[in-house]
């Protein structure tokens, strides 16, 4: 089985306590339980993102200190909002209303998944911006074919939690690896979203965490503070709330970063390799809702397809696409009667399908102490099924799938022949138990489920059989072939969830799956499956799985090539920093490059 093979490094990041660092929370560190009191040194923030929170448990390891990338000169120094003698006396009120709630808290233990010590450990805690580095070491050889830039999103936040945290609700921080004929370069950078710059100017954290805040009286609290902030000209909120931490998509020559709360932004990937946010991007003023993270490009006609949803107001869901040149089609509503959770959804060749699972959202239930986001164990899970440049949804066919929850559908085709379509996607259960703190195991298996559209009926079964069933989450087949009847997904074993211990290669006609592991204590995330672009390339499998690795023993990084056809490990690339556990990627050519709005 492969793995990867490492070199000693000298130069080690060591992670080391922020809470010694002046983050200007509104309430001292020291008087919070989750914090271990520490001197507090007379020392400022040099970049933008904690190093590790000292709620934390890192491994002790003698390493020297960490190397801090001061900020580019380029980027505007923090000044201080111009308040008028009202808005200073109703900043001082409302911090120390959420100091309260704050307090209140802390009072009482903190569920797993909103409690930041378990949500953003280990690797899955920050790391500050890495300005370009080039000429990486590489061990092994980048085949000549891959020229252009890996680019990986993911959850960082600006501040230390000071109280409920959920792993989704950090910063958006995009990771890049420039490939340039066999040399390689990295960098790091924050969106900065409009969230993201108001918090950094004002020096803490002041927009709701969706997750690991939103939640009970407290949770009511937070929410009446923002509209009260916004009301009194402290902070805008009409310029969206989204961190833009989950998706990338490269379309009509601009890189776009996304979160299903807020609309794109555009990212650019400048010539040196380095990343510089653009700003909110709303296609020439023609969209003006949210966009979810895992909108679809159609590799025949090029046209992306997107979903956004509403928690609190109908309509509750539409669907709209884009052409190659950005135009955007009318909106499309979709009726449901409750707002509903759409991660995800797929295209074959002629339909969209779009899941209508029970992870829904009430908001009632904060009043009452609960989460907004439950499981509805009395609604039916079902799959609208619509044709693509449909107008409106009148033709939409509803089939049901009982019991089924996919946070990640991985692709889907039609089979005219059996009147069918079949989709494929990991069913997870509990459904809830990413947001909800569960009894149960958290499983994910790898399903093919078929909606005959002819009967109405459908049927699921597992992919894999009983005896190789491990968590499949987090991946792709190769995108070339999307909305097609594909033979092999390469998706990440997710385990021991959360974390991810390597990949799998599976046949979906067959079920067999080939496993690569990436070795004692190392782990990854999302596997990205970069097909071989030469003109004799015809096997669905003719490419490269492109992931980031972590040793979790030497607390170093990589960049990790591996070959797609036979799983073996073409190069490895040594990275100057910690890359944290993460979500979705994407990959731009050089040739796309030059073409970047």
């Amino acid at each position: 089985m492969a793995s990867s093979a490492t070199t000693p490094n000298t130069n080690s990041w060591a992670p080391f306590s922020a809470s010694s660092i002046d983050l200007g929370f509104s309430t001292p560190l020291k008087s919070l339980p989750l914090m271990k009191k520490k001197k507090q040194l007379n020392q400022k923030v040099k970049s933008a993102a904690l190093h590790a929170p000292s709620v934390l448990h890192f491994p002790k390891k003698p390493l020297k200190p960490t190397m801090i990338p001061q900020e580019d000169s380029k980027k505007p120094t923090k000044t201080n909002p111009q308040w008028n003698l009202l808005q200073r006396a109703a900043a001082i009120a409302f911090d120390m209303a959420e100091g309260a709630l704050i307090s209140r808290e802390l009072q009482q233990p903190l569920p797993k998944t909103s409690d930041p010590r378990v949500q953003i450990a280990g690797n899955f805690a920050p790391v500050p911006e890495h300005p370009v580095q080039h000429v990486l070491p590489v061990t092994g050889s980048i085949p000549e074919c891959i020229n252009g830039v890996y680019l990986r999103n993911g959850a960082n936040p600006l501040f230390e939690p000071v109280a409920g945290h959920h792993f989704f609700d950090g910063d958006g921080m995009v990771h890049a690896v420039t490939i340039d004929n066999g040399k390689a370069s990295y960098a790091c950078r924050f969106t900065e979203t409009q969230r993201f710059v108001q918090e950094k100017e004002l020096g803490k954290p002041v927009f709701p965490k969706a997750i690991g805040e939103l939640h009970g009286h407290n949770g009511v609290g937070r929410l009446l503070l923002f509209v009260a902030r916004g009301l009194f000209g402290l902070i805008n909120n009409k310029q969206g709330t989204g961190v833009a931490n989950a998706g990338l998509v490269y379309f009509n020559n601009r890189l776009l970063a996304m979160s299903e709360d807020d609309l794109p932004y555009q990212v650019r990937i400048t010539p040196s390799g380095d990343l510089e946010t653009v700003g909110r991007y709303n296609f020439d003023e023609q969209l003006n809702s949210t966009m979810i993270a895992h909108p679809k490009i159609d590799p025949v006609s090029q046209e992306l397809y997107a979903l956004s949803y509403d928690v609190v107001q109908k309509p509750y869901l539409k669907y709209f696409r884009f052409f190659p040149d950005g135009e955007k089609s009318p909106d499309v509503e979709i009726p449901l009667t409750v707002p509903t959770m759409m991660h995800d959804f797929a295209i074959t060749e002629n339909f969209v399908v779009i899941p209508d699972q029970q992870v829904v959202f009430k908001l009632q239930e904060m009043i009452s102490g609960g989460s907004p986001v439950i499981y509805d164990k009395n609604k039916k899970s079902r799959f609208g099924i619509l044709a693509k440049n449909a107008s409106d949804s009148n033709n939409i066919i509803w089939i049901e799938s009982p019991d089924t929850f996919c946070f990640h559908l991985w692709n889907a085709w039609e089979e005219p022949e059996s009147d069918e379509v079949v989709v494929i996607g990991s069913c997870m259960t509990p459904p809830d138990s990413i947001f909800n703190e569960c009894d149960e195991s958290l499983e994910s298996v790898l399903s093919e489920i078929r909606l005959n559209l002819k009967t109405g009926k459908s049927t699921r079964r597992p992919i894999l059989s009983e005896t190789d069933q491990v968590n499949l989450e987090a991946g792709m087949v190769n995108r070339n072939r999307l909305g097609r009847k594909t033979r092999f997904a390469y998706l990440a074993i997710a385990e021991p969830w959360p974390k991810v211990s390597g990949f799998g290669k599976v046949d979906l006609s067959t079920g067999d799956v080939k496993k690569y592991i990436y070795g004692d204590g190392k782990y990854g995330g999302e596997p990205f499956f970069l097909p071989n672009d030469a003109a004799d390339c015809e096997k669905e499998d003719d490419g490269f799985i492109i992931a980031f690795v972590h040793d979790e023993k030497t607390w170093e990084s990589e960049l990790q090539i591996v070959n797609a056809m036979n799983l073996e490990l073409e190069a490895s690339i040594k990275l100057p920093s910690r890359v944290p556990y993460g979500f979705h990627g994407t990959f731009v050519d050089s040739k796309e490059l030059v073409n970047q709005a």
